[in-house]
């Protein structure tokens, strides 16, 4: 059975617990084990539809500490979109690679990939969601606060795919989610429905302060992501940041918080908009930690895929 790593609502609670375990030990054991034998001689395509600085290296690096090795392309060196299919691309690089890494524009090029590729297909980034950024952020979680269940992560800002990935993950990780977010951004209503159904314990506030009470972790993301429209008309981006300014994570937003509260973001950061510099440059914040972290999650998804 192909072991495909889209979306954390898709992959069984147990196998997404026996991933954030792997990645733990590979992470402890980096420099007492031989990791190079786990992966030997596995080809891993990296597809790039969007700029990108952690995610390569970080799945980059992963393949070649695991003894693979990695075919990087920009979708300017190849032919999806360009007149060939998505269907045909899968499975011709079906049989060159043992796996598909794809940083995607669009969430639908990632599904269309995995239902014809013949070997696994990780989603590095959609315009939905982002998986593997959260699994990072929970395994530095866990290594500051200790284990994620019953903690309050608190999300301030834009409602985006990295905010869709965290509400997947609230159930197989059973943590309770507040989200202060204006009342009119509703792209994760329909995420936020369906982990409710579940049982999921996620709870909206229009009021920052009101969200951060008895909060564990505050979390915030850029307020322009790419492709985003208002990052390219400054009519709309001014408009966008008068929404968003009672949402940015400040010192006084900090102290409303438990007094062990840590601040996460999975970056670039824009010092200013949606945090300040005296919280993310702060004791307070783990967001290189959380960067670090990319690497040993990326290898541990890797094993997890590959290795049977």
């Amino acid at each position: 059975m192909i072991k495909h790593f889209i979306d954390l609502n898709k992959i069984p609670t147990s196998e997404l617990h026996k991933i954030l375990l792997l990645a733990k030990k590979l992470k402890k054991d980096k420099k007492a084990t031989n990791q190079t034998k786990l992966l030997p001689h596995k080809n891993l395509a990296m597809i790039f539809e969007k700029n990108s600085t952690r995610t390569r290296v970080s799945f980059e690096v992963g393949i070649n500490q695991l003894g693979g090795q990695a075919i990087v392309m920009s979708s300017r060196d190849m032919q999806l979109g360009k007149g060939e299919s998505i269907e045909d691309t899968a499975k011709v690089l079906s049989r060159f690679v043992d796996a598909i890494m794809i940083r995607a524009n669009s969430h639908q090029t990632i599904l269309e990939l995995a239902k014809h590729a013949s070997v696994p297909v990780i989603n590095a980034l959609s315009d939905f969601s982002h998986p593997c950024q959260i699994l990072a952020s929970i395994l530095t979680i866990e290594e500051h606060l200790g284990k994620i269940s019953g903690k309050k992560l608190a999300w301030f800002g834009d409602a985006n795919n990295v905010l869709n990935s965290y509400i997947h993950a609230t159930n197989a990780f059973n943590f309770e989610l507040a989200i202060a977010t204006p009342k009119n951004f509703d792209f994760c209503n329909l995420e936020i429905k369906k982990a409710r159904k579940l049982g999921a314990k996620i709870s909206y506030f229009s009021d920052a302060k009101k969200t951060v009470k008895n909060a564990d972790v505050l979390i915030s993301d850029t307020w322009f992501s790419m492709g985003d429209e208002a990052e390219k008309n400054d009519a709309l981006k001014q408009k966008k940041i008068k929404l968003l300014a009672p949402y940015q994570v400040n010192l006084a937003l900090m102290k409303l918080a438990k007094k062990s509260a840590i601040f996460t973001h999975c970056l670039p950061a824009y010092r200013g908009f949606e945090v300040t510099a005296d919280v993310i440059d702060s004791k307070k914040s783990v967001v290189f930690d959380e960067a670090e972290n990319r690497l040993h999650m990326q290898k541990a998804i890797l094993v997890w895929a590959l290795k049977n």
